[in-house]
Order: C-alpha cells, then sequence, then structure tokens
C-alpha cells in the first residue's frame, strides 16, 4: 500500500471518527431511555412538589418507569447537591420548589449554585402564594390593623416559621421590614408543627400554603388577612392581596420547576419538557391542579433559565436586605 493511499485512509478514519463523535448525541436521544428514570424531590413524601410530581408522572409516555425518590434533608439541599452531582444523562431528574433559590441565599456552605449546576427544564405549576393567617380570637381583622398593633407593642407579636429560606419565613421578614415593625420569629421543624400553635393561640401569625389556610378558615379555626401573591385566589375570592393591603410591589408565590444536573442535551431537554407540557394539559391533572390552587405554566426551557436566573439574584439581593433590616 503506498503512501498516498495510508493517507488516505488515515483521513478517512479521522472523518468516521468525527462522523460517529457528532453522531452519538443524537444516538443517545433516540434511545433514551434504556432504564428506569428516578425523580428526585428534596423533600419529605406528601408535601406540595411530592404530590405535584406524582400527579404528573403516570402521564408521561416513557418507555422506562418513573421513580420518584424523596431525599429530603437540610430544607432541601441534601437532595438538590445529589442531583447536581449525578451525570447529566437524562436518568437522575429534580424536581421542588422555589426553596431551589430560596434556600441557598440564607444558608452557609451550600454545595451548589442553582443556576450554574442545572439543566433548566421547565417551571411546571405555581400558586397563589401564602396566605397570612392569625387565630380567630385576634384583636386585628385586617393587614393594616395588624401592623398598627405591630407598632403600638413592638416586640409583643411572634410568628412561626417552617425554617429560614422557606415560603413561611421570607414572605414574613418581608412584611416586617417594609413596615418597619417589630414581630418576633419563631423557628419549627415544618408546617404541621406551626399550625397547631396557631390553632392554639401560641402564634400570633403565619403564612401558610393556600389549601390549607382555606380548609382552617372555613372550619373556623383561623383568620386569614391577605395572600402574598399579585392575584386573588377564588378558593379564598374575599381575601385581598398584599399589594391591595398597602405592600407595593410584595408579590410572593411558590413555584415548582423540574431539573436535569448541568450538561444535558438539548434533545434530552426538549423531549423531557415536552412530556411535562403534555402531562400539564391533562384534564384530570388540571382539575387536581384547580383544587390544590396551583396553575399550570409549562413554560421552555430557555425562558425557564432565565426565570431562575433572575429569581436566584432577586432573592440573594432580598436575602441580603432581610438581613440589614432594610427591605423596601
Amino acid at each position: 500500500m503506498g503512501a498516498r493511499q495510508v493517507a488516505t485512509l488515515s483521513r478517512m478514519h479521522r472523518s468516521l471518527v468525527l462522523v460517529l463523535a457528532l453522531a452519538a448525541p443524537a444516538l443517545h436521544a433516540q434511545t433514551w431511555p434504556v432504564k428506569p428514570i428516578h425523580i428526585v424531590v428534596p423533600s419529605p413524601p406528601g408535601g406540595p412538589p411530592d404530590l405535584i410530581i406524582r400527579m404528573l408522572a403516570p402521564k408521561m409516555s416513557f418507555a422506562q418507569p418513573l421513580v420518584i425518590e424523596n431525599r429530603a434533608g437540610a430544607g432541601g439541599i441534601v437532595g438538590t447537591a445529589y442531583v447536581a452531582k449525578t451525570p447529566a444523562d437524562g436518568y437522575t431528574w429534580l424536581f421542588t420548589t422555589a426553596s431551589h433559590v430560596n434556600t441557598p441565599p440564607f444558608n452557609d456552605n451550600v454545595p451548589f449554585d442553582p443556576v450554574r449546576d442545572f439543566t433548566h427544564v421547565t417551571l411546571a405549576a405555581q400558586n397563589y402564594g401564602q396566605a397570612l393567617i392569625v387565630p380567630p380570637a385576634a384583636p386585628y381583622q385586617s393587614v393594616q390593623e395588624l401592623i398598627a398593633f405591630a407598632r403600638a407593642h413592638p416586640g409583643k407579636l411572634n410568628y412561626g416559621s417552617a425554617g429560614v429560606g422557606t415560603a413561611s419565613h421570607i414572605p414574613a421578614e418581608l412584611m416586617k421590614s417594609m413596615a418597619g415593625v417589630d414581630i418576633v420569629g419563631v423557628q419549627y421543624k415544618g408546617v404541621a408543627e406551626v399550625m397547631t400553635d396557631v390553632l392554639t393561640g401560641r402564634i400570633d401569625l403565619f403564612f401558610v400554603g393556600t389549601q390549607i389556610a382555606a380548609q382552617q378558615a372555613h372550619a373556623g379555626k383561623v383568620r386569614v388577612l391577605a395572600l402574598t401573591g399579585a392575584k386573588r385566589w377564588k378558593g379564598l375570592p374575599e381575601v385581598p392581596t398584599m399589594q391591595e393591603a398597602g405592600f407595593r410591589d410584595f408579590d410572593i408565590v411558590n413555584w415548582f420547576g423540574l431539573w436535569l444536573p448541568a450538561g444535558a442535551s438539548p434533545d434530552l431537554m426538549a423531549r423531557i419538557h415536552a412530556a411535562t407540557v403534555k402531562a400539564l394539559a391533562d384534564p384530570e391533572v388540571r382539575r387536581q391542579f384547580d383544587a390544590q390552587g396551583l396553575e399550570a405554566v409549562g413554560m421552555p426551557p430557555a425562558e425557564f433559565a432565565k426565570f431562575v436566573a433572575k429569581e436566584s439574584a432577586l432573592i440573594n439581593g432580598l436575602a441580603k436586605r432581610i438581613s440589614s433590616g432594610t427591605a423596601k
């Protein structure tokens, strides 16, 4: 074989290797999945993200089963950090709440970056915010009356929280800072413990999920003063928003998203997004969402990536302002 033939064969070999390398991602996307897919929920069973993904998973059409794993701990940090370190091959997903960006700024040594360490698939759903509840015997009938009471009695009122950086902690601290009032925060391990003390009058106020608030309010066990989102909710149509109560730009809702580890291919991301959007459009899912006070979203990946980056920046700034007592 002459030198020219050897050179030609060498070029052909390199070209073949290049073609195969370029084709590998597409081939993987076509054959995926070939084994069960694990969806990590970094919170205990029975919570909102767990319930939502269990509504959606049966409606997703894949050739392999979707296995939901609850890896709770440290306000969602344990399970989220686990997913961040797994291969970006489409076999490990993360499904969680706004705590994905809310928790890191309020904790030291978080082993992941909520923006850089993940592939952002979709914003699946969101609620109408948290409900500000007080015991029915409380001497205030509105947010304005609550703030007036707090100003007249500095340090006398307390609020319950399910943990630093949670959906019950952030709106309470933001309200305190915007109103310039002294209300003492009391930390609990979870929502159920706080609710027990609200119902017995040991806790003066609590920002809790709308569905829980509605159930207790309809039973006459609590009074709902406001919602933290920008829109009223039909489950509590008479309850104003915090904006309507005089807190300009107060808009805090809990949202639920789906991520893969950083570096997942666009093809995988597109397939998983499409399956999620299809599940969100299912009539039974819509009915369950409506009953739970949820809105289906299905945001495209590129838009969701921008959303997460924006939310992360906002909550980092808010955390700094809350810690300095200058949130406005």
